[in-house]
């Protein structure tokens, strides 16, 4: 397996998470896990994530923290430095998990992709 480190991005008692978590335990994939309540989001890392995934991969309009923001700030996330900003301020704003796999990065979890994922790290 590659040497490349896994980092999972979240919080902790999201279900989703949780379950991602779990799989990569399960898979025995080392990584590490960093805590959007405790330690923000990082700056640097949420303009790769938009860039790399597309602002309506990480932006999570499904969740009740965007249907209970005002409609003024949603209309933030249409701008590209209006979004940035709003998921820096509403961690919760991101879908979870966002993960760097060191050489791609992706949002969400499926079991199913992860598992080809593994095979190729695996192969190379």
């Amino acid at each position: 397996m590659s040497t490349h480190t896994v980092t999972i991005y979240g919080i902790p008692n999201c279900d989703t998470v949780k379950k991602a978590r779990a799989w990569l335990a399960e898979h025995g994939v080392p990584h590490t896990f960093h805590d959007f309540k405790k330690l923000g989001v990082p700056a640097d890392r949420l303009q790769q994530w938009l860039q790399a995934a597309g602002p309506e991969r990480v932006l999570n309009r499904q969740g009740t923290t965007w249907r209970r923001l005002p409609e003024a700030d949603q209309a933030r996330a249409a701008d590209p430095a209006g979004l940035a900003a709003l998921l820096a301020e509403q961690p919760s704003l991101i879908k979870r998990p966002v993960v760097e796999w060191g050489d791609a990065i992706t949002v969400g979890f499926a079991s199913q992709a992860w598992s080809e994922r593994l095979a190729t790290r695996s192969a190379a």
